[in-house]
C-alpha cells in the first residue's frame, strides 16, 4: 500500500509519515461503520420472526436509517468544515455506536424504526468528515486512491460482517440482540484513540515535520470562509454528481439490506451458504471502488482530470446494468449470485472518482460538497429498500425493484458525461 500511495513529488526528502496514520484511522472507522450498519441485514429474518415484522415494515426500517443519514449529510459536512473532523468524527462514531447497542434492546416496529432513524442521524457525516481530513492531510495525488481504499475497507468490513454474523447467529441459536451489543464496542475504542492522536491540521501535529508539510502541500489553517450556497446550487457538475450518486447507491443498498434474504428466500440457499454468498457482492464492490480510484488517479496523468474522473463510471455502470439483468433472469441460483456480485463490483468502479471530484471542485468546502453528493446518494438508498419491501408485500415479487436498479445504473452513467472535475466551483 505504501508504494501505491507514494507521492513522486517527495523525491528523496526525509519526511515523517503521520499522514499514513490518518489513512489508517480512516480505514478502520469505515470498516467499523459497515460492521455496525450491515449486521442488521443478516439479522433480518430472526428480527422479523421475534418482533413480528412484515417485509413492508422491514423496508421502512431500512429506509429510516438511510433517510436520516441522507438529510443529515450536508449539516454533518458543514460541521466538519466549521469545527474540524477531530471533534465531529468523535461525535459521529460515539453516537452510532450507542445506537448500535440500543438496537439490541428494541421491542417492536416503532422502537426499531426510531432507533434506526437516530442511527442514521448519528452516522451521517462520517464520509464528509473524512473528506475534510483528507483535504488537509493528504497530497492531491493520493485522494482518489485514498477514497477508494477507505470505501473498499468499509465494504470488506461489511462482507466480513455477513459471514461473522451468520456464524454468531448459528452459535447463539439466533440471539441477534447479543450481536448488536458486541459490535458496538468497536466504535467506542476507536473514538478514544482518534481523539487522543488526531489533529485537524497537520501543522498542529507534533509528529509532522516540515518535509511532510511540504509533501502534503496544504497551506497553514485559516478562518473558515462563508459557504457560497448560490454558487453550489447553480453548479452543473455538483448537481450531476448528486444524480449520479443517487443511482449508484440505489443499487448499493440492495446489497447492504435485502441481499441475504433474497438468497435465502428467492434462491433457496441455507444460512451457512447465504453467509458466504452475501459476502461476494461486498467484496466485489470493495475491489471495484479501490480499483476505480487507482485507475482514476492514473488516467488523470494521461487524459486530464475531466476524463480521468469520468471514465471509470462510464465503463463500469453500463456493464453492471447488463449483468444485473442477467442475474435477475437466470434460473440457476449460483450463477445468479455470481452475476449479482460482478454487477455490484462494476457499479462501484466510479465511486472513488466521484468522491475525489468533490474535492477537485469543492476547495475549502469539501465537507459540504461531499455531504451534498452523499445526501442524494442515500436518498436513492432510502428508495430501494422501501420499494423492495412494498413489492414483496403486495406482489411477492423481487424482480420489479431489482430491474429498476439496472435502469438507475444507466442514468448514473449518463450523469458522468456532464461532470467536469477540472472546473472548481466559483468562490470555493
Amino acid at each position: 500500500m505504501a508504494d501505491s500511495l507514494k507521492d513522486p513529488a517527495a523525491g528523496s526528502v526525509s519526511a515523517t509519515r503521520a499522514r499514513y496514520g490518518v489513512l489508517a484511522f480512516a480505514l478502520v472507522v469505515t470498516a467499523i461503520s459497515y460492521l455496525d450498519r450491515v449486521c442488521i441485514s443478516m439479522n433480518t429474518p430472526f428480527m422479523q420472526k421475534d418482533l413480528h415484522l412484515s417485509d413492508a415494515q422491514m423496508g421502512l426500517v431500512f429506509s429510516a436509517f438511510t433517510f436520516a443519514y441522507a438529510v443529515c449529510e450536508i449539516p454533518g459536512g458543514w460541521l466538519a468544515d466549521r469545527f474540524g473532523p477531530r471533534l465531529m468524527m468523535a461525535r459521529v462514531v460515539l453516537w452510532w455506536s450507542l445506537m448500535t447497542a440500543v438496537t439490541g434492546l428494541v421491542g417492536g416496529f416503532i422502537s426499531l424504526f426510531c432507533v434506526q432513524f437516530l442511527f442514521g442521524m448519528g452516522e451521517a457525516g462520517v464520509f464528509p468528515g473524512l473528506s475534510r481530513a483528507f483535504s488537509r492531510w493528504l497530497p492531491e495525488s493520493w485522494r482518489g486512491n485514498a477514497f477508494g481504499l477507505a470505501i473498499m475497507t468499509a465494504l470488506i468490513g461489511g462482507a466480513i460482517t455477513q459471514k461473522l454474523t451468520a456464524g454468531l447467529l448459528g452459535a447463539s441459536h439466533g440471539n441477534w440482540r447479543m450481536i448488536f451489543f458486541l459490535y458496538a464496542l468497536t466504535g467506542f475504542v476507536w473514538v478514544v484513540a482518534w481523539y487522543w492522536w488526531f489533529r485537524d491540521d497537520p501543522h498542529h501535529h507534533r509528529s509532522v515535520n516540515e518535509a511532510e508539510l511540504k509533501l502534503i502541500g496544504t497551506p497553514p489553517p485559516a478562518s473558515h470562509p462563508h459557504v457560497p450556497w448560490s454558487s453550489l446550487l447553480r453548479n452543473r457538475s455538483l448537481l450531476l454528481l448528486c444524480g449520479m450518486y443517487y443511482g449508484v447507491l440505489y443499487g448499493w443498498y440492495f446489497f447492504l439490506t435485502w441481499m441475504p434474504k433474497y438468497l435465502l428466500k428467492a434462491r433457496g440457499f441455507d444460512l451457512k451458504t447465504t453467509g458466504w454468498l452475501a459476502m461476494l457482492p461486498l467484496l466485489c464492490m470493495a475491489a471495484g471502488v479501490a480499483g476505480g480510484g487507482w485507475v482514476s488517479d492514473r488516467l488523470i496523468r494521461r487524459v486530464g482530470r475531466r476524463w480521468g474522473r469520468r471514465i471509470p463510471g462510464l465503463i463500469g455502470l453500463p456493464l453492471a446494468a447488463v449483468l444485473l439483468v442477467a442475474a435477475v433472469t437466470t434460473a440457476d441460483a449460483k450463477t445468479s449470485a455470481f452475476l449479482f456480485a460482478a454487477a455490484a463490483g462494476l457499479a462501484t468502479f466510479g465511486v472513488a472518482a466521484g468522491w475525489a471530484t468533490c474535492l477537485d471542485i469543492g476547495g475549502h468546502h469539501a465537507g459540504v460538497i461531499t455531504g451534498a453528493m452523499n445526501t442524494f446518494g442515500n436518498l436513492g438508498g432510502t428508495t430501494m429498500p422501501l420499494l423492495m419491501g412494498l413489492c414483496l408485500s403486495r406482489w411477492d415479487s423481487w424482480n420489479i425493484s431489482l430491474l429498476s436498479v439496472a435502469f438507475f445504473y444507466l442514468c448514473s452513467a449518463v450523469c458522468w458525461l456532464g461532470i467536469k472535475a477540472d472546473e472548481p466551483i466559483p468562490n470555493t
